[in-house]
C-alpha cells in the first residue's frame, strides 16, 4: 500500500506526463505536488513507486514515465473525472448505420483520437428462408431477416435433393418458425427429427447451422474513424513502427471487436490500458469504452483509442455523453 505522500506524488508524475508529455525530474514533481519535500526525499519516494513497478526511467533522460500499473493505479483511484463544458453536440433519430457513424465521427472529433462503435447486435431471427440447387450436392441458402437484410451462402450436402425436396423443406421452416431465434428453431428441430424424412431433417439442420454463421457474421461491424488523428500524436509520429502496429490493428478489426465485446458486459466507463493485459495488444495505446443502449438493453459498445498518455478525464466524460446520446437517438428511431 502506498501512503499519502507517494499516492500524491504518483498523481502529480502521471498528470504532468499526460500534460507534456516529458520524463518527470524531481525538481519538476516537487513544483507540480505542491509539496514541501527536499530533492532528495523526492528522489527516495521515486525510487520505491520504480521497484513497486508504477514508473520507469527511460534511458535517455533522468526522469520517470508512468507504466501501465502507475496508469492503472491512477485511473482506478486517484482520477477526478471534471464535467467540462463541450461543444453541443447532437445525435439525430436515424437508421442504425447512420447513428452508428454519426457517433463514430464524434468521439473522434472531440477526442482528436480514434473514435470506434460496434455495431448492435440483432437477434439472429430469420424471417424467411429459400434453397436453390445449384449442381450436386451443392446448394444456395437465401436467409432474410425480419428487417429485410439478406444473406447467401452456399452449403455442401451428403445427399443430392431436387428442388422439390428444397421447397418442402423451406415450406416447413418459413411455416413453423419463421420469427424465432436461431437458437430457438435449432432446439426445436431435435424433436422434429424423429417425425421428419431423413433427409430433410438432415438439410434444415444443416440450414440453422448456415443460418447462424450468416446473422452472426453480418453483425460483426465495428466502425472507425480518425485514424489519421494519430498522425499528429508525438508518441506515434516519432515512432514508425508504433504507428503501423495501430493501423494494422484498425484494419483487422478482430482485437478491437474482441475488446469491444468485453465492454459491453460491464456497466457504465470502461479503461484498457496498453500493456497491462493482452486485450490491448501493445503498450501504446489505451482504449475508453461504454456500452450503449437500445429501449433499457444493451446491444453494443463505442469508445476512444488512443495513447496511453491520454487525458483520461476528458476521455471519460467525452465516451460517457456519446454513449448516452447513441441511446437515445436509436431508442427513439422512428
Amino acid at each position: 500500500m502506498l501512503d499519502d505522500r507517494s499516492r500524491l506524488l504518483l498523481k502529480a508524475l502521471v498528470e504532468r506526463y499526460i500534460a507534456d508529455g516529458q520524463p518527470v525530474g524531481s525538481r519538476t514533481l516537487s513544483r507540480a505536488s505542491g509539496l514541501e519535500l527536499s530533492p532528495a526525499t523526492i528522489r527516495n519516494v521515486m525510487a520505491d513507486l520504480e521497484e513497486l513497478g508504477l514508473i520507469a526511467s527511460p534511458h535517455t533522460s533522468a526522469g520517470r514515465v508512468p507504466t501501465a500499473k502507475g496508469y492503472r493505479l491512477f485511473v482506478d483511484t486517484m482520477l477526478t473525472v471534471h464535467k467540462e463544458q463541450l461543444p453541443t453536440v447532437q445525435i439525430r433519430p436515424e437508421q442504425p448505420q447512420k447513428v452508428i457513424a454519426s457517433a463514430a465521427q464524434m468521439l473522434s472529433s472531440l477526442s482528436q483520437f480514434v473514435g470506434v462503435v460496434m455495431a448492435p447486435r440483432r437477434a439472429s431471427v430469420f424471417h424467411h428462408i429459400e434453397f436453390l440447387r445449384l449442381s450436386e450436392r451443392r446448394l444456395l441458402v437465401i436467409i432474410v431477416s425480419p428487417d429485410g437484410d439478406v444473406q447467401n451462402r452456399v452449403i455442401f450436402t451428403e445427399s443430392d435433393y431436387v428442388q422439390s425436396q428444397l421447397v418442402e423443406a423451406a415450406n416447413f421452416l418459413n411455416s413453423n418458425y419463421a420469427g424465432l431465434a436461431i437458437e430457438q428453431v435449432r432446439e426445436r428441430l431435435k424433436d422434429e427429427v424423429d417425425r421428419l424424412r431423413g433427409e430433410i431433417a438432415a438439410l434444415m439442420q444443416a440450414a440453422v447451422s448456415v443460418s447462424s454463421e450468416a446473422m452472426s457474421a453480418s453483425q460483426d461491424e465495428v466502425v472507425i474513424s480518425g485514424e489519421r488523428n494519430l498522425l499528429a500524436v508525438s508518441d506515434f509520429s516519432g515512432d514508425m513502427g508504433n504507428l503501423r502496429r495501430a493501423f494494422d490493428l484498425f484494419e483487422q478489426k478482430t482485437q478491437i471487436l474482441r475488446l469491444l465485446d468485453i465492454s459491453s458486459r460491464a456497466e457504465g466507463v470502461r479503461i484498457f490500458i496498453g500493456g497491462e493485459s493482452q486485450v490491448v495488444p501493445f503498450e501504446e495505446l489505451s482504449v475508453v469504452s461504454a456500452p450503449y443502449e437500445v429501449d433499457g438493453q444493451v446491444v453494443g459498445t463505442l469508445g476512444v483509442i488512443g495513447p496511453t498518455r491520454m487525458p483520461y478525464d476528458r476521455m471519460i466524460h467525452i465516451v460517457d455523453i456519446t454513449s448516452r446520446l447513441v441511446s437515445n437517438a436509436l431508442s427513439h428511431r422512428q
